[in-house]
């Protein structure tokens, strides 16, 4: 039966699992945008950590290089390429020189997002609407078709998405960044769906409330961080470390039949 399969789905087979290497990324070559802090820096950590090389991409070389060096301290393969996410021959400079450098691409993890605008959306401009879903959707789309020659070409490959439960539930006043997690998410289910021929798993993670700089942007503006958190069954700000323990999940072994989910890690919000 399984030589019915297209693609590489003939080595996912889960009968030939080893539990001992379940959450091993050995061998790996794994692209994390957005990583120079925060979610995408905690994800690129717990990559390395498994046994991944790593790129690391963000707009400014300079922060990289930062991280890169203190992971690479402690024993791991990381490398840092600059990339603006708005320039298509940005992105494919990036996926061109990991190729240069690795020959390789089995992990693709699109987290760099552009931070909201905090209004209402009748007073949100076209000009601000172009831009979010440039960088929220149109880059995760574009970045994901530039890698697709090499992820048809690993064994069990991975993109993850990193959408928000704002994607699901809308809050208020964060309108059009809602409506770009939301086209990420149902951008996940496409590429899974039509994708899946080449044995290539898309799933996509809905933090909540994280300990990140847009957190701290929103508890600033509108003022009611300790109602959010009171709601929430498990009452406290999610950390960076806990999207990062899902990533790894999702670009293992581990999880070589989940694809198409949504991954919510946001401390029982979307109950």
């Amino acid at each position: 039966m399984l030589s019915l399969y297209k693609g590489n789905q003939t080595k996912n087979d889960p009968s030939i699992m080893d539990l001992s290497t379940a959450f091993s990324l050995q061998g790996k070559v794994a692209i994390v945008t957005g990583a120079s802090k925060g979610i995408g820096c905690s994800i690129a950590e717990f990559f390395a950590a498994a046994g991944a090389k790593v790129v690391i991409s963000a707009r400014k070389q300079a922060d990289l290089e930062e991280v890169a060096e203190k992971l690479m301290k402690k024993g791991y393969e990381v490398t840092g390429i600059s990339c603006n996410l708005e320039k298509s021959a940005e992105l494919k400079n990036l996926v061109d020189k990991t190729i240069e450098k690795y020959n390789q691409i089995d992990i693709l993890v699109n987290n760099a997002g552009i931070n909201p605008v905090y209004d209402h959306i009748q007073d949100l401009d076209l000009e601000v609407f172009e831009k979010i879903m440039k960088v929220n959707v149109k880059a995760p789309f574009e970045l994901s078709k530039l890698c697709l020659p090499y992820l048809r070409q690993s064994y069990n490959p991975s993109i993850i998405n990193i959408g928000s439960t704002d994607g699901i539930s809308p809050e208020p006043k964060l309108g059009l960044y809602s409506v770009s997690k939301a086209a990420l998410i149902s951008l996940t289910k496409v590429f899974a769906k039509e994708w899946g021929d080449y044995g290539i798993r898309v799933n996509v993670i809905c933090p909540g409330l994280t300990r990140t700089k847009f957190s701290n942007f929103v508890g600033f503006r509108n003022k009611c961080m300790e109602d959010m958190v009171n709601k929430l069954p498990i009452k406290r700000i999610g950390e960076n470390k806990e999207i990062g323990a899902m990533a790894l999940f999702l670009a293992s072994p581990a999880s070589s039949y989940t694809t198409g989910t949504i991954m919510s890690v946001d401390g029982g919000f979307a109950i």
